[in-house]
């Protein structure tokens, strides 16, 4: 057949080339079935990352009712890990279960907190409040005359002590406190306002970047904001505010502002190899500077839980548990408080954590459904109390708390690795079965 035949007889040609509607419809099957299992694999990464956040691929270092198996474990982890100073308490029900306490070490032995200081702090605005001395959501600024927000591209008057409380009020400085040697002079507070010293020795500026009220970002220099505002309404020093309202009346007499290396039973700063570093200062006391011992510890949980009174109306421990500090929707933080995993009751377990050079880390954590409480305070380490602590809040609630996503994340790649395989291989014996089928028929 020439040329011309084959134009006129279109049966050729498909002879040779197939039907034209033919590659089209393989074409669009196998796309088809590629994004099929695309889907597939997607459903089954969604899933294993949802249950990895609610803690489904995770399991706990002792069974819930093995308290002291727990303890052992946490025996063991600071045995092993820190070479430094260590005070340890886990509270069951109210009440003090376990202990530990490195060599030279006590109950009422004083350690520097680091940003736990915030949570103190917390408590001492909050006291304000509920004298009608201080309006929450009002301007900041109404309250101060020694020191103003810079001007900026946002509203200042949207920065609220709530907002401040909560690392919602826009201030973008990021801080972190960097150290003063024991021989330094502090500056005033509106000093380091205008020209703060920060952890990492980067210039920062305290100031509103974001706007107020729009997203969480941790601020340590709007817990300075607030220290001046404590300050300036109620008259006094800020550590004589915190001593009269919250430390006084829960008798935390082992808690203070003030140098500890001139306090008797303090711990030593230690560095991450066991040699003794040097003591600091810090010049933000609301945000930093705060010390305290695990006795004082224990009776501001009992304050806070109410098993041994408390100067806090319930109003206001419920209130600073209420969330408002949000990342990617999870409530994260209250006023003042770390919402680090929540509770069957719709509670949440919180308290807060502290870092400082060298290798200072503290962690404070309630669960006002079982009124347990856990306390660890270590120099020696710079994360090891946090982690820990991160383990009992999963062994308290079966979740992993916001300080532990990323192992959480980490706990879902495998199983979405194995739940991909499965419903690939699924949908490969259906489609078999199914062409069987065709064929048959």
């Amino acid at each position: 057949m020439n040329e011309r035949s084959a134009i006129n007889d279109p049966s050729a040609t498909m002879e040779r080339t197939g039907s034209s509607s033919t590659r089209p419809r393989k074409w669009v099957r196998r796309a088809g079935q590629v994004l099929v299992g695309m889907a597939l694999v997607a459903v089954s990464v969604v899933i294993a990352v949802i249950g990895g956040l609610r803690g489904w691929w995770m399991t706990p270092v002792a069974e819930r009712d093995d308290d002291a198996g727990f303890h052992a474990w946490v025996v063991a982890e600071i045995e092993a890990n820190n070479p430094g100073a260590t005070a340890f308490l886990m509270i069951e029900d109210g009440r003090i279960a376990h202990t530990h306490f490195s060599p030279g070490i006590d109950r009422d032995t004083m350690f520097p907190t680091a940003s736990l200081s915030k949570w103190i702090a917390a408590f001492g605005v909050m006291s304000l409040a509920e004298r009608d001395l201080l309006d929450l959501d009002a301007p900041v600024s109404r309250y101060l005359s020694r020191w103003q927000l810079p001007d900026s591209a946002f509203d200042n008057d949207g920065v609220t002590a709530r907002r401040l409380l909560s690392h919602t009020a826009g201030l973008t400085d990021e801080l972190g406190f960097g150290d003063y040697a024991h021989d330094e002079v502090l500056p005033p507070i509106e000093e380091e306002l205008r020209q703060p010293r920060a952890s990492n020795g980067v210039e920062t500026v305290i100031a509103v970047g974001q706007e107020p009220g729009s997203e969480f970002l941790y601020s340590g220099g709007g817990y300075l904001v607030l220290q001046l505002m404590v300050e300036e309404i109620s008259g006094d020093s800020f550590a004589n505010h915190i001593n009269e309202s919250v430390l006084d009346p829960l008798g935390m007499s082992r808690s203070t502002y003030r140098y500890l290396g001139e306090i008797d039973n303090a711990a030593p700063s230690f560095n991450t190899d066991g040699t003794v570093a040097p003591t600091y200062r810090y010049a933000s006391a609301a945000a930093t500077g705060f010390s305290t011992s695990a006795s004082d510890l224990e009776r501001l949980i009992k304050g806070v839980l109410g098993t041994n009174g408390t100067p806090f109306k319930a109003d206001t421990l419920a209130a600073m548990r209420k969330p408002h500090g949000f990342s990617y929707g999870a409530a994260i933080w209250g006023l003042g408080n770390i919402l680090y995993a929540p509770t069957p009751d719709g509670d949440f377990v919180f308290g807060h954590e502290g870092v400082n050079d060298p290798a200072i880390n503290s962690s404070i954590r309630i669960n006002p459904e079982t009124s347990d409480g856990f306390v660890l305070l270590i120099s020696g380490h710079p994360s090891l109390a946090t982690a820990i602590g991160s383990e009992w809040t999963l062994w308290q609630t079966g979740h992993p708390d916001i300080l532990s996503v990323d192992r959480a994340l980490a706990s879902a790649l495998l199983p979405a690795l194995l739940g991909s395989l499965m419903l690939l291989s699924v949908a490969v014996l259906w489609k078999r079965r199914r062409s069987r089928d065709a064929k048959a028929a």
